[in-house]
C-alpha cells in the first residue's frame, strides 16, 4: 500500500523532528541548558533523555519502516473483527475509501439489527419455541451470507492496483496504445461496478431484516407453519437463493 507507506514515513519524520526539538530545548544553554557532567541530577536527566530519544527513534523506525505489516488476506478472515481489520487499509485508498467506509458502516448496522431482532424475539417468544428458533436461524443465515458477500469484496480489493488504476483512469500514461487503454478503462469500470453491486446486495440484506423486524413486531400470534409464508420470510428466502447462486 503506497498510501500507507507514505503515511509511515511522515510519522517517522514527525517523531525525528520532535526528538531533535526536545533535545535542543533540553541541552541548549539558551533554554534549559542541561549539562552532562554537571550535577548528578543533571547528568542522570541528560543521559536518560538521550537514551529515551534513541529508543523512540529505533522503535519508530522498526515499527513504521521495517516491520512487515500484518495483512489479513481473505482466506484468513474469520471473525467480525477480522473483516474490519482486513477492510481498514483500503479506506486509505482514495478510489475505494467511500465504498469501504460504507461497508464498515453496514457491518455496524448488521450488528444493531441482530441485537434488536434478538430483543424483539425474546419479548414475543420463549427461546424454546420453534418460532423463536426459526426466526433466529434465518437471521443468522442472512448474517453469514452478508459476510460471505463482504468476503467476495475483499477478494477483489486484494488484487487492486492503486497506481495502475490512477494512471488508467486519469489517462496520465503513454505506455499503452489507445485501444489497450480503453480496454483497461472498461476493466476498472467493471471492477468498481462489482464492488458497488456487492455493497448494494449487502444493503438489500439489511433492508430485508428491517422488514422482518417490522412484521414480527406486528404479530399477535403465529403458528410455526405460517412463518415461511410471511412476506419478509419469502423475500429473504429468495434473496438467499439468488445470492448463493450469484456467488457460485
Amino acid at each position: 500500500m503506497q498510501a500507507l507507506a507514505a503515511n509511515n514515513y511522515l510519522k517517522m519524520l514527525g517523531l525525528t523532528v520532535a526528538a531533535v526539538i526536545v533535545n535542543i530545548l533540553a541541552f541548549s544553554p539558551a533554554f534549559v541548558g542541561v549539562a552532562i557532567g554537571g550535577s548528578a541530577l543533571e547528568t542522570a536527566f541528560g543521559v536518560t533523555l538521550l537514551i529515551a530519544s534513541a529508543i523512540a527513534l529505533i522503535y519508530g523506525s522498526y515499527s513504521w519502516l521495517y516491520k512487515a505489516p500484518i495483512v489479513l488476506t481473505p482466506d484468513r478472515v474469520r471473525s467480525r473483527e477480522d473483516f474490519a481489520a482486513a477492510l481498514a487499509p483500503y479506506s486509505k485508498i482514495r478510489a475505494l475509501a467511500e465504498d469501504v467506509s460504507l461497508t464498515l458502516e453496514q457491518m455496524e448496522r448488521m450488528d444493531k439489527r441482530k441485537e434488536t431482532l434478538l430483543k424483539v424475539l425474546q419479548q414475543r417468544f420463549d427461546p424454546a419455541e420453534m418460532s423463536f428458533a426459526k426466526f433466529w436461524s434465518v437471521a443468522n443465515e442472512v448474517e453469514n451470507l452478508f459476510y460471505l458477500n463482504i468476503k467476495s469484496v475483499l477478494n477483489r480489493l486484494n488484487v487492486f492496483d492503486e497506481s495502475e488504476y490512477e494512471r488508467v483512469m486519469t489517462r496520465k500514461t503513454a505506455r499503452y496504445s489507445p485501444k489497450l487503454l480503453q480496454e483497461k478503462t472498461v476493466f476498472y469500470n467493471d471492477y468498481m461496478a462489482y464492488i458497488k453491486h456487492a455493497i448494494g446486495t449487502s444493503e438489500e440484506m439489511l433492508l430485508q431484516l428491517d422488514k422482518l423486524l417490522l412484521e414480527i413486531s406486528r404479530l399477535d400470534s403465529i403458528e410455526p407453519g405460517e412463518i415461511e409464508r410471511m412476506p419478509a420470510m419469502v423475500e429473504i428466502d429468495s434473496l438467499i437463493k439468488q445470492t448463493k447462486y450469484y456467488k457460485q
